[in-house]
Order: C-alpha cells, then sequence, then structure tokens
C-alpha cells in the first residue's frame, strides 16, 4: 500500500516552549496553585499543541462521515439499514443532536457519505465520498479492499484539510452508520488482542440476547481475519468506510498542526487505529467523554486517556465531544483572562 500522500506527512511536535510558559503563567494566577484540576492542563495542553500564549477553541470544525456495514445482514442492529441515510438528511435539515450542538458552539458542521446501502434523501449540503453502497459483510469476508480502504483514509485527510483552511483551532470526528459499534468492536479486539465479549456491547440498544449474538458475530469475524495486527490490515478486513476516514482525519488533522477532540467508542477505535499507526498523534488527541458503551473503558486504558466529561451518553455523530467544548472554552478564557497575582497586587503564597 502506498501511503506516503497522508500517512507519512510529519506529525509536528508539541511546543515545550509554550508549555512552560502556560505552565508558569498558571502558577502566577490569582488563585491556589493547581486549584482549577484539569481545566489548567487542558489549557496548558492547548497552549502546546497550538504553539501560542493564548490558546483558544473559537473555531471548531465538525465532520460527521457516514457509511453502511454489510454485516448488519447478520441481524447484529435494532435499527435498519436505510436510517443511515435517513439520519444524513437529518444532520443536514439541522435536526440531530451534532447539528443543534454545531448551531449552539458556532462550529462548521460537514457531512461527509462514504456510502450507503441506500441513497440519502438529499444530496445538497453533502459531500459525497461515496466508495460503494456500504462494505462488505466482515463476518464472511474482508470489509474492503486495499483500494476501498485508501480512498477512506484520503476521505478523510481531505476533511482534515478542510479544517485547516478553516483555520479551526479544534477537530471534531463524529460518525454515522448502522452497525458500526459492531465493527469497531471488532477492531478493536484485533487491534488489542482482546475477546469479542470484553468490547461488544448493546450499541443502538440491544437486549443481552442481541448482544450475545453480536459476539458471536465478531467471534466470527475476528476467526476468519486471524492474529494479524497491523492497524491497515485490521481496518480492511473488520473495519468501516467511515471509522477508517475518522482514522485519516485525525492523522491529517496532527500533521497540520490542528488539536482532535475524540468523541465515544467508535472515534476511540478510530484513534487507536491512528495511534497504531503513527505514534506522534497521541499527543494531539484530547478525549471528550466516557462512553456509556462498555468497551469504551478498555480503549482509553489502552490509549492512557482521561475523557474530560462522563454524561453516560452512547450517541455517537461527535455528540459527546460537542457538549465538551464549552468546558474547554472555559479552560481557556480563564487561563487567558484571570489576573496574575502581580497584576492584582494580591500577596501569593510563600
Amino acid at each position: 500500500m502506498t501511503h506516503s500522500a497522508h500517512w507519512q506527512k510529519a506529525i509536528p511536535s508539541p511546543s515545550q516552549q509554550h508549555r512552560e510558559t502556560a505552565l508558569a503563567r498558571q502558577g502566577q494566577l490569582t488563585k491556589p496553585a493547581g486549584s482549577l484540576g484539569r481545566l489548567e492542563t487542558l489549557a496548558i495542553t492547548l497552549a502546546a499543541l497550538q504553539h501560542t500564549d493564548t490558546p483558544a477553541a473559537d473555531r471548531i470544525s465538525i465532520a460527521v462521515f457516514a457509511a453502511d456495514h454489510g454485516v448488519c445482514a447478520e441481524g447484529i442492529s435494532a435499527f435498519p439499514q436505510a436510517v443511515t441515510g435517513q439520519m444524513i438528511a437529518n444532520f443536514v435539515a439541522g435536526g440531530a443532536a451534532i447539528s443543534v450542538m454545531a448551531r449552539h458552539l458556532g462550529a462548521t458542521l460537514e457531512v461527509i457519505n462514504l456510502g450507503t446501502a441506500t441513497p440519502p434523501p438529499v444530496s445538497d449540503g453533502v459531500i459525497d465520498d461515496s466508495i460503494a453502497a456500504g462494505t462488505a459483510n466482515l463476518a464472511r469476508q474482508s470489509a474492503m479492499s486495499t483500494m476501498q480502504l485508501e480512498q477512506a483514509l484520503a476521505a478523510g485527510d481531505r476533511a482534515a484539510q478542510r479544517a485547516a483552511d478553516q483555520q479551526a483551532q479544534l477537530f471534531i470526528g463524529g460518525e454515522m452508520g448502522i452497525g458500526n459499534t459492531t465493527s469497531a468492536s471488532a477492531v478493536a479486539c484485533a487491534l488489542l488482542a482482546e475477546p469479542a465479549v470484553a468490547l461488544a456491547g448493546p450499541g443502538t440498544g440491544l437486549d443481552a440476547e442481541g448482544v450475545s449474538h453480536k459476539v458471536t458475530v465478531i467471534e466470527r469475524a475476528l476467526a476468519r481475519h486471524g492474529d494479524n495486527r497491523e492497524p491497515l490490515a485490521v481496518l480492511s478486513s473488520l473495519g468501516g468506510f467511515e471509522i477508517a476516514a475518522l482514522t485519516g482525519a485525525m492523522i491529517g488533522c496532527a500533521a497540520r498542526g490542528i488539536p482532535v477532540l475524540v468523541d465515544g467508542f467508535i472515534v476511540t477505535v478510530a484513534a487507536l487505529a491512528a495511534a497504531r499507526l503513527r505514534p506522534a498523534l497521541r499527543e494531539w488527541l484530547l478525549f471528550a467523554h466516557h462512553s456509556r458503551e462498555p468497551g469504551h473503558t478498555r480503549l482509553l486504558d489502552a490509549l492512557d486517556a482521561e475523557p474530560i466529561l462522563n454524561l453516560s451518553m452512547r450517541l455517537g455523530e461527535g455528540s459527546g465531544a460537542a457538549v465538551a467544548v464549552p468546558v474547554i472554552r472555559n479552560a481557556c478564557a480563564l487561563h487567558n483572562g484571570m489576573a496574575t497575582f502581580a497584576d492584582a497586587g494580591v500577596a501569593s503564597s510563600q
């Protein structure tokens, strides 16, 4: 596979100088040292990533990648596949959770169709990066060809370029695809060498019997796939177009110096694949929330990630990441706006 276009781009390092300046400033603000807790570390991290003394999360680019999954033929979802295309229309019309949050945050929202089983009822406002009418059934054959994987990764990289063109200070990737928790769980199992039962959960709302069936389907996929842990091989065999596109988008954002705010279970699986491909990417990831999807805990541990929020969310779309943005904005406002002890003429601790 040739990945020179977007894989081998250098990923810049965070600025140690800006990190130290931000750390020093936090020590001088009119408060007991460390008393703003993780709001302090968020501001310091962003200052280093953005190479600035005044970190900000005002300009936010959100990209929602949508695609269908052939594994739905195994009856692993509570919803029919037609919902993927219908939800694309809902995103564009402004009715989905992420649409509401994008408006609320003043963020740009892109909806990218990578290939649905049923064409979405709208085309206006949708970026058409269609690869095929969904992936193949990963329980029985490789989900996608090498060429299709390359197309999905490149679609993600193009989204990163558009975020850079918008001078985004933060990127959020979201996903939509009926059946995609099955695909994401399979990818995570392969990358982490974990059994299906450790990572499969209810997704859009399966009961215990449904989850048990899903575990069986993932076990079949893993048996077919074998022991190959190489991230591109795993994505091609077990992934979804949107999971691969998210992987490409995260690497593309890091290469362009844009911090990434990672959403829940499915986006975290893509983050794990991306970090395995390019370890330098890990420093560019902030983790928004702890999903209620049971496998998310194991993924966060594997990435040594401490999410900002835990609200028992499991919607996807990038919604959990969007909800965490005000916390990041507060962290930046406090860092940039508070007086130092010297400014305020307040005696600091000895």
